[in-house]
């Protein structure tokens, strides 16, 4: 049987494809951080967690603004 050649992934030149994979890893992780929170009674992890959980929110919001065009830095001139 001969061998097919693997096609390159349509995807993989799309900024939307690669921001949005990102994203979503990004919001599994910063969910964690926050499900941990819950877990562990000391107040510096929790502070610790919880700063990283907003600093993580706050790639979230940049990668929607970036797939949105909402901010003037996204728009083509």
């Amino acid at each position: 049987m001969p061998q097919q050649s693997a096609k390159p992934d349509e995807q993989e030149g799309n900024p939307l494809h690669h921001t949005r994979k990102m994203g979503a890893l990004l919001e599994n992780v910063r969910d964690h951080l926050r499900a941990d929170i819950q877990r562990v009674d000391e107040p510096q992890f929790k502070a610790m967690f919880e700063t990283a959980a907003e600093v993580i929110d706050g790639l979230v919001t940049t990668f929607q603004h970036y797939e949105q065009k909402n901010e003037s830095a996204w728009r083509r001139q």
